[in-house]
Order: structure tokens, then sequence, then C-alpha cells
């Protein structure tokens, strides 16, 4: 028996209660808990867990350990080092190991999230450990982040209105999604409900009320879902939806994957990939063609970039080592580039790399006006499914967007024609930038 407690709600009081009467009820059964740190009170949960029955506690090596992660795996062992419960854990073996993967952290450093502390306030907003940071980066990345003492509570909000659903991966991000939307619009639950019909729900939101990741064990939110599916013209999935899905033709595929990319650059694990996660699969393609195989740079030197002086030895192949020199750094270039001069084993070598950070902003048009569709939020436009010229009714999905992960299919404002297309595919914008006029 597993107690996947994702958002660390479990209280070491809860913990004896439930496990106890699970240990009371099952007696021969494996009792396995996993909890997450959020609030705190990890360690103790799992030591009330373990003197309660459980045979398994889920523990994280002290380095990676604590806040949205796994409660401290050296503090569980301490704790019942010398009782019946001993693990039987070395506390030397477990401090060298605390050693190495604190050096790995380190150089991890860019892609810290930034939470200083535990949050007690999950037991009302019951943010999954493993989404907290990644809703917290990807509100930061948003424009929201003085916002997010805000979207922790429409997260408590959002969930309501879905269902009061598990929240495990994929049902976390519908939820999450819904929470971002709501607060980047200044949505109530009223509205959301008001005005189900014409919103750019994020296109997970769509999905899990149609039906896509399955149903809900309180099942489906009403009116909401009628609401959205009748708007949008959309039939809900019935049953199971992974016994209507057709068969994945990984023939055809690998197929396709092969001509693109070549013969001898497709392997097995791609074609999985592919099949997985198509577009962040080609994304690292294209990026792949660019930059070449970056897999033989060091960590370090992949995540923070050589400055002028910088030197570093790197083993390209068996026998084949370089010593690059990074000399110099020149001043922006009118085209928008700068010349970048190496020395790669005393031999010089300059190219020029384009330097995006100096690109000037494009001022947009603001929607806002009758027949105007804008965007809901910051983002890139990765879609558009119209062209000027097109009938379009209200409603009709004119336009894709997507930000940090979360994609929305930005709907029609009005009945007509499409006059102007204002961005193309690729295209960051801001909220309400003008994305196309009807007239």
């Amino acid at each position: 028996l597993a107690i996947k407690d994702m958002a660390g709600l479990l209280t070491p009081r809860a913990t004896k209660m439930l496990v106890g009467a699970l240990r009371e009820q099952h007696p021969d059964i494996p009792i396995h808990v996993h909890t997450h740190d959020t609030p705190g009170s990890g360690v103790a949960s799992m030591l009330a867990a373990a003197e309660a029955g459980a045979d398994i506690v889920d523990g994280s090596i002290d380095a990676l350990s604590g806040l949205t992660s796994q409660p401290s795996m050296g503090a569980i062992a301490a704790n019942v080092r010398g009782t019946e419960l001993d693990t039987g854990l070395d506390a030397r073996m477990l401090n060298s190991l605390n050693t190495y993967w604190e050096n790995v952290r380190s150089l991890y450093a860019p892609f810290e999230s930034g939470q200083l502390s535990g949050s007690s306030d999950v037991y009302e907003h019951e943010i999954p450990g493993g989404q907290y940071t990644n809703l917290l980066f990807q509100s930061r990345q948003l424009g929201l982040s003085e916002k997010w003492p805000e979207i922790k509570r429409k997260y408590a909000e959002a969930n309501i209105l879905l269902g009061d659903i598990p929240k495990v991966t994929p049902s976390s991000k519908v939820v999450g999604d819904l929470a971002q939307f709501m607060v980047s619009q200044n949505l109530h639950v009223e509205n959301v409900e008001e005005q189900a019909e014409t919103l750019a729900f994020p296109d997970s939101v769509v999905n899990y009320l149609r039906g896509d990741i399955g149903i809900p064990p309180g099942g489906f939110p009403e009116p909401l879902r009628s609401k959205v599916l009748k708007s949008r013209g959309l039939e809900p999935v019935e049953g199971r939806p992974g016994a209507s899905l057709p068969d994945y033709d990984f023939d055809k595929e690998r197929s396709e994957l092969t001509s693109k990319y070549g013969e001898n650059l497709v392997s097995e694990k791609d074609l999985l990939s592919y099949a997985l996660y198509p577009e962040v699969f080609i994304d690292w393609k294209d990026f792949e063609a660019v930059f070449g195989d970056v897999s033989q740079l060091p960590t370090h030197l992949f995540l923070n970039p050589m400055r002028p002086g910088d030197e570093v030895e790197m083993d390209l192949a068996s026998g084949k080592g370089m010593i690059i020199k990074m000399v110099s750094i020149q001043d922006v270039q009118k085209d928008g580039t700068r010349l970048v001069t190496f020395e790669v084993n005393g031999e010089p070598w300059v190219m020029p790399i384009t330097d995006h950070s100096q690109q000037d902003a494009v001022v947009r048009e603001k929607a806002g006006a009758p027949g105007t569709v804008g965007s809901p939020m910051p983002g890139v436009i990765v879609g558009l499914k119209v062209k000027e010229g097109d009938e379009i009714s209200e409603g009709e999905a004119v336009a894709t967007l997507s930000a940090m992960k979360m994609e929305t299919s930005i709907p029609a404002t009005t009945t007509g024609v499409v006059k102007r297309i204002m961005v193309n595919v690729g295209d960051k914008v801001e909220g309400d930038d003008l994305l196309l006029e009807i007239e």
C-alpha cells in the first residue's frame, strides 16, 4: 500500500492515525509512505509513520532535501538510530554522499527556484511539492511575481472550480494553469462560471473538461463543463480516453524523422522522445543543428558563459583535447552581432554572435476596441489558425499562445472577416497586445 502525500499535507498526528488504521486492517501488506517537506514537518511525519507500522518511508539526501523536496534522509536515520527502527544506514557513508550532491547542486545554481523557506500555507492551497517551484518560476516568467500569494489563493479556488480533484501530474497542471489564468485576467470564481463560453481558457483546462485525462472521482463540474464544451463545439470523451486512442505508427514516424534528420541521427530513444514530446524533441533538434553535440561540454561551462580571460581544457574524444581561452567580446555592431575572439590550442578564432538582448523591443498596438483580439497574457505565438480575408465565427480559435508550458487557444471576439493579422508564429507578445482585427 502506497500513501502518496504529494503536497506534504500529512501532519505527524494524521500520519499516525492513517498508517495505524491501515496496518490494523492489512497486517501483512507492506506500507510505503511518500511525502514532501513543504510545510517543514516532513521528518516528524515520517517518524510517526515508522512508529505506526510503515515499512518504507521516503527521504532525500540532505543536500537535496527539505522545502518542496522530500524530508532529510540523514535526519530520519539519525532519529531512529539505536532503536528497534534503526535503518542500518552508515552515517559516515551518508556524509560522503551528501558532500558529493552538495557539489552537484552548486553546478545547477542557475535553476534554483529562489524559495528560501518552508510554506505552511500549503495546508490551504494544497499545491504539490513537485509543482510548487515550477509554478513559482512560471509566475515570474509571466510577470506575475508580485502576485505569487494571490496565485496560491487562486490555486485553491481553481481546484474547487474544477471539482476538488486529486492533484498529481497532469491534473495538477490543469489547476495551476487555471489559477495563473485567473490572476492574469483578474478573474474571480463567479466570473469564470459566468463567462465560461467566451474566456480563452488554457488548452489544458479545456482538455480536462472534455475528458482527455480521465474522469475525476467526483465527476465534472457543472454547468462549467457544458458551457465550455458547447461554446467550442466539442463532444465529451466517453469512458477511459486511452481506450479510444489509435495505435501509434512508430514505423511511419521513424521514416519521417530519418528523412528529416538523417538515418544515423535518429535512435530508438529519439523515436520514443518524439512520440512522447514531439514539440520538445523538434526544439532540441533545432538547437542541436545550430550548436552541435553539447553533451561533451562540462556542466558549469554549459550553464555559465565564459568571460574574457577565462580558460578551459576540454576532452572532445579519446586523445583529442582542447585548451580554449576567451580573449574578447567586442561592442554590438549595426547588424546586431558582436565579434567574439577565442584561442583554441593557441590559434585565434573569431566568430560573429547575434546579441538578442540588444534587439529593439517591438511596440505593438493594444486590443480593446470592438472587433480586436488581444493576447490574454505574455507569451509566444506558436500557431495562427486564420489568414486575412477568412470568415470566422465568434468563439472560433484564431491563434495559439504558449507561456511557460501553458498553451492557450485564443478565440475570436466576434463574427466577421479577418481584416488584419498583427503577429507571426514565433513573435513574443505582452498582455493585451493586438493579435488581429475582425470587421
